[in-house]
This record gives C-alpha cells, sequence and structure tokens, in this order.
C-alpha cells in the first residue's frame, strides 16, 4: 500500500513478506528499503494503550539518538517486548516514527497528527 509520512510530505510504499521464515514489513522510500518485526504493529498499539495519551514521534535515523518518551526510543528501547530495535536491516533500523505511526492509522489502530512537525500517535 501507499501511504505518506505524517507530515503528508512524502509517499513511501509498505508491503508484508517473508525473510529467513518470519513475516516483515518492508518499507520503500524511493529507493531506500527498510525492514520491520511485523509484529511492532500490535506491540506499539499495546504500548500506546498502556500509555493512554499522545505520544511524539520522535523519528530518527538509526545513527542519532532517539528522544526518550518517543515513539522511536520505544521502537529501539531493551524494555520493549523485543528487548531492542524493531528495525531489522542494519544502517535502515531507524525510522520506525515515521514510516510505522502511517500504516496504524491505515489499519484503524492509532490516530495520527499531521503537522510540519513534532507529530504525535495515540491507540484508538
Amino acid at each position: 500500500m501507499t501511504l505518506k509520512t505524517p507530515p503528508q510530505t512524502s509517499e513511501y510504499t509498505m508491503h508484508v513478506a517473508e525473510k529467513d521464515g518470519e513475516d516483515i514489513l518492508v518499507c520503500t522510500v524511493k529507493t531506500t528499503v527498510l525492514h520491520y518485526k511485523l509484529r511492532c504493529l500490535e506491540d506499539l498499539h499495546t504500548m500506546l494503550k498502556d500509555h493512554g495519551d499522545w505520544m511524539l514521534l520522535g523519528s530518527k535515523d538509526e545513527k542519532a539518538e532517539a528522544k526518550p518518551g518517543t515513539v522511536e526510543f520505544w521502537g529501539r528501547s531493551a524494555d520493549n517486548p523485543v528487548g531492542g530495535w524493531y528495525g531489522m536491516k542494519k544502517g535502515f533500523k531507524g525510522r520506525f516514527g515515521m514510516y510505522i505511526p502511517p500504516l496504524m492509522e491505515h489499519l484503524g489502530l492509532a490516530e495520527v497528527e499531521h503537522n510540519a512537525r513534532n507529530n504525535k500517535m495515540k491507540a484508538i
């Protein structure tokens, strides 16, 4: 499916594929391909439900530190259900807070803001 980033400035595609016997999300942004663990959708939804309020997305690439208390930070935290990164492709593990929230919104699992910056999301 074709989605847009939270600020609605860029399009990308997302689909499910199998890699090493595991279903994964494949995110294609122009020529860049990222892989995320499929279970991130259910895990993030559960975390947001437990959080109970809006949470900053805080998208960062893999090399940049994520701000604590953001979706991006949670997506790479040792305290999440997988004990670390949901991103699976070395060098392209980040941007969890940019590409996963619009998919969750499309699936009816979350509300996502669409401001120019500092967007937030919450579970439905």
